[in-house]
């Protein structure tokens, strides 16, 4: 049974979502980034994957279990306020009902859930597959009485050679995530393809997610593309690597 925190916090995220315009939700690992992002005013945040594995000394895609995974963001989400939503990769493994279990007893307010399957090689899972998963999802999040915002997110980009090349297939992928019950779809590796990210953005009815690097990019350019949602993926935590060295790199 879910806690009324819980339960709340999944409902301003679903909130945030329906507001139009683009939702930014900073990507933290720990509490102290959680601390800062929310106190910067943001009224969501998300836990990625990547950086969450560098800040444990672990390795990204599945390096780390799913119970380790739950166990490091419990008190992150705590920590702050805002509703949280936590990057789950392909799942670990598990099955929907107990991934969302699991998130719901962390405290988490939605979740990212990619098509890449780690533990078989890296494999992309297929358009129906994927959205089956999705819909188990979507299923197990009802059941449990908690309106989770799961971000149906695709590599296929990633996966191919020319990516113009798969923009049809991946638009068919992302409209079958959303069909299964994704509130928001996540085409990673296009972040500096406008074409693409508008393409996208005129095909799909529910808020389009994109990586942005927080020093390159800018929320001007991605609002004019009419993305609904930005993320950072480990990009904010590799600019503050790289700003962090310089600083460091003044006192040897």
């Amino acid at each position: 049974m879910a806690d009324d925190r819980t339960v709340k916090n999944a409902q301003r995220l679903k909130e945030l979502h329906g507001g139009g315009g683009t939702l930014v939700l900073p990507t933290v690992w720990d509490v102290w980034s959680a601390k800062v992002a929310a106190g910067a005013g943001f009224d969501a945040l998300t836990i990625g994957s990547h950086p969450l594995a560098d800040s444990r000394g672990a390795k990204d895609n599945e390096g780390q279990t799913l119970d380790e995974v739950l166990t490091a963001v419990r008190p992150i989400i705590a920590s702050v306020d805002v509703p949280i939503s936590v990057d789950l990769e392909a799942g670990y493994g598990a099955d929907p009902a107990d991934l969302i279990t699991g998130l719901v007893e962390a405290g988490g307010a939605g979740l990212n859930l990619e098509d890449t399957v780690h533990s078989e090689g890296g494999r992309l899972r297929t358009t129906e597959e994927h959205a089956a998963y999705v819909g188990g999802l979507r299923a197990a999040a009802d059941d449990a009485g908690v309106p989770i915002v799961i971000n149906g997110r695709t590599d296929l980009f990633a996966h191919a050679e020319d990516p113009s090349s798969v923009l049809d297939e991946a638009i068919e992928r992302l409209e079958a995530l959303v069909a299964a019950g994704a509130d928001t779809v996540y085409p990673v590796k296009i972040q500096d393809d406008d074409e693409l990210i508008a393409a996208i953005v005129k095909a799909i009815d529910v808020p389009v997610n994109i990586t942005a690097h927080p020093g390159k990019h800018t929320l001007e350019r991605l609002k004019g593309l009419g993305v609904g949602r930005v993320t950072f993926g480990p990009l904010l935590q590799m600019a503050l690597t790289e700003h962090t060295q310089e600083l460091l790199g003044r006192w040897k």
